[in-house]
């Protein structure tokens, strides 16, 4: 799992994409300006950040430049904002972001955007690819707005994963009461979500359509064992 630099003014932004990242097992750090994210970077040296364009003081897009003039963006950069355009996006890329976010984030688009970035080889393909200039913004990948990656746009899609978990088919005692029974099989349905999920709490919510502090007492009446199934930290 990675490191993860979250900048961001907002309060509310920091914490939702905090808790949201932390689940996937990444490790999270917060600034909430420029100068903290400037102290994050230097000393901590994070695998990606996610930074927001409007801020007070210095906004996104000239710490991106900076980051870029003084040889420090080391890190895929995913840019966010909620008024963003595709000019704004284009202007990201020139100076090394390789992906946009509008707000309000959706799930799927953060955990993709996120998943893409950390790929190695795609932050070195989306480094060699020639950023476009002002007049080539239709030639933008639109996936790109939404938190695709121009390596993503090159690069063969990855093979699916195989879910891994255990086997769907499973027997149940039936010769017991209908409390006990019932159980059983709950149990035994989010083991398997779990499984299949790594431990992430926030996709087995979304695959189950419980809310998250709805589905931890769940699991925690039932007696289900969370650490089994968490991801590994590297």
């Amino acid at each position: 799992m990675a490191t993860i630099l979250v900048v961001d003014d907002e309060l509310g932004i920091r914490a939702l994409l905090s808790e949201i990242l932390s689940d996937e097992g990444h490790t999270i750090e917060l600034a909430e300006n420029a100068a903290q994210a400037r102290q994050v970077r230097e000393s901590l040296r994070p695998d990606l950040v996610l930074l927001d364009i409007w801020m007070p003081d210095v906004d996104g897009i000239t710490l991106l430049k900076e980051w870029q003039a003084s040889g420090q963006l080391t890190m895929p950069v995913i840019m966010m904002s909620g008024h963003g355009t595709i000019d704004t996006a284009v202007e990201a890329t020139k100076h090394g972001a390789v992906a946009f976010l509008e707000k309000p984030i959706t799930l799927q688009k953060l955990l993709r955007a996120v998943e893409q970035a950390l790929v190695r080889p795609g932050q070195r393909l989306a480094a060699a690819v020639p950023a476009p200039g002002p007049r080539d913004a239709a030639a933008l990948p639109r996936s790109f707005v939404n938190g695709g990656s121009l390596a993503a746009a090159v690069l063969p899609p990855a093979a699916a994963p195989i879910p891994a978990g255990p086997r769907p088919e499973q027997s149940f005692d039936l010769d017991r009461p209908l409390r006990e029974a019932r159980d059983a099989f709950e149990k035994s349905y989010f083991e398997f979500h779990l499984a299949k999920e790594g431990g992430s709490m926030t996709r087995v919510a979304e695959k189950t359509g419980l809310e998250r502090t709805h589905l931890y007492r769940k699991l925690k009446q039932l007696g289900v064992d969370l650490s089994r199934n968490k991801r590994g930290t590297s």
